[in-house]
């Protein structure tokens, strides 16, 4: 019997070598299940996520898994949460840390990995990039201001901040995010995570 097409898409998104010129090489990281009812798009994964092949599994995880108050177990079950960075695969280092995603890579995965995941209940977009694809309104604001506005963005949309470690710095001049967004968010993620 052949796979599902979920399965398919997955093999060939984790076959992917249209970035072969990548520094460390292409392995592509995503995790999701038919089931999933969270989707979280971040950036692009870093040296430690490409080197482990897990997503998020650094300190901005860590931090994530916080923001969320996901455990482990939860977050990386693909029944119940989606992972699809802008891109999927490390893209090297620039003067001021990692790249940029390469653009050419939500193109290629994003809508066909969407249509593939009906349970979603909720979508986070987490740092600038995500933002900017999926919340057109975006582009005449900061991101700082995108994510004061999360309540504005189109129903099931959540945006964030990437849990980095400068976020630290970022929570620190802005300590409504803590106080505000942070318990909406849990709450939004405690009822997507328990959607029949």
């Amino acid at each position: 019997m052949p796979p599902d097409p979920l399965a398919r898409l997955l093999t060939e998104i984790r076959a992917c070598r249209a970035c072969a010129d990548l520094p460390l090489g292409p392995r592509p990281i995503v995790q999701a299940g038919a089931g999933a009812r969270v989707l979280i798009i971040g950036q692009a994964p870093g040296t430690r996520v490409h080197a482990s092949g897990v997503p998020w599994d650094d300190d901005s995880g860590d931090r994530l898994r916080g923001w969320l108050g996901v455990e482990r177990e939860t977050f990386y079950d693909p029944e119940s949460i989606a992972v699809m960075p802008m891109g999927l695969c490390y893209p090297g280092k620039g003067p001021s840390g990692d790249l940029p995603p390469r653009r050419a890579c939500a193109p290629l995965w994003h809508d066909r990995l969407r249509a593939l995941l009906p349970r979603t209940r909720l979508t986070l977009l987490i740092g600038r990039h995500a933002q900017l694809r999926y919340l057109p309104a975006a582009r005449r604001s900061t991101m700082t201001e995108v994510v004061r506005r999360f309540a504005e963005a189109p129903p099931g949309l959540f945006a964030l901040p990437h849990p980095a470690w400068r976020s630290r710095i970022w929570m620190a001049r802005n300590p409504w995010f803590e106080a505000e967004v942070l318990p909406v968010l849990r709450r939004r993620m405690a009822k997507a995570l328990a959607a029949p």
